[in-house]
């Protein structure tokens, strides 16, 4: 099972050195969170708690995750980097797959994108996006960006995006994987129609129920071959725990490792010197 670290919400001064030490300790991924503002009032009800209430304090810091990656690529020669989860139907595909495809680049195809639908209407709003159908679109843009990152010549036509023959370069060096995040079944049906799933904070017996559903999923499509399955657990602890999630099919743990020795809420050296002994005692023995 290979770790990768967590890094919503923390301060953008300390994702340079966390890249650097993850890099040097073995750490497989760095993900990178993504909303673009944070309103003070909404209308529309935060999905990912029972009062509603939102996960992070206002001015928590949110860094554009293309940029970052572009950053923390230049600090490391192996770590992978993804979004946990990048609101892909908020946006226009043409700039994300070249914003995609440069830090691709930069990095030696060492990028995977993470989507979701995404929540908040009035953030949809600002950006001149449109809430309703978002799901659809964002099936479509995830067609139009597989064919832009081909780097030949292509054309679509299709219900929400048309355009002529042409080419964006640089393309990948290499297979940009796509995950999707996200409960719903119609998630996991996306999930299951791409490169891999990630969750939301959850148990190892409810991951086991999503990997069932999601290989159903699959079968059904006919789909083969590697499926990343990326999952934050809230009910392992040991090596042996996690290895009962790898036995359930989660073939990669997304944590912040400093959490299980001093908590969330540590300075920088605290956080590092987090990651080095979790890397002893699970990373290395499970993901190594």
């Amino acid at each position: 099972m290979r770790i990768s670290i967590a890094t919503a919400y923390l301060p953008p001064e300390e994702l340079v050195p966390i890249a650097a030490a993850a890099d040097e300790l073995g750490y497989h991924a760095m993900a990178l969170a993504d909303h673009v503002l944070n309103l003070e009032e909404l209308t529309t009800q935060y999905p990912y708690t029972a009062d509603g209430n939102r996960r992070w304090e206002p001015f928590t810091p949110w860094v554009d995750p293309m940029v970052a990656i572009g950053a923390l690529g230049a600090v490391t020669e192996r770590l992978r980097f993804f979004t946990n989860i990048y609101v892909l139907p908020m946006r226009n595909p043409f700039p994300v797959a070249k914003a995609v495809a440069t830090a691709s680049a930069f990095t030696g195809g060492r990028v995977s994108l993470g989507i979701g639908m995404g929540w908040c209407e009035e953030e949809f709003d600002l950006l001149d996006a449109q809430f309703r159908k978002r799901g659809a679109r964002a099936d479509e843009m995830i067609e139009v960006l597989r064919q832009l990152w081909t780097g030949g010549w292509v054309e679509h036509h299709g219900e929400f995006y048309d355009f002529p023959r042409l080419e964006m370069t640089p393309a990948p060096p290499s297979e940009v994987p796509i995950y999707v995040g996200g409960l719903s079944d119609a998630a996991l049906r996306r999930a299951a129609r791409n490169d891999g799933w990630i969750s939301d904070l959850i148990s190892t017996e409810q991951a086991a129920g999503f990997r069932t559903a999601i290989d159903g999923h699959r079968e059904e499509l006919g789909r083969t071959g590697d499926f990343s399955m990326i999952v934050s657990l809230n009910d392992a602890i040991t090596l042996d725990q996690f290895r009962r999630a790898e036995d359930v099919g989660v073939t990669d743990l997304l944590t912040m490792p400093w959490a299980y020795h001093g908590g969330f809420e540590q300075d920088l050296q605290g956080k590092i010197d987090g990651m080095k002994r979790f890397w002893d005692e699970v990373g290395g023995p499970i993901g190594g």
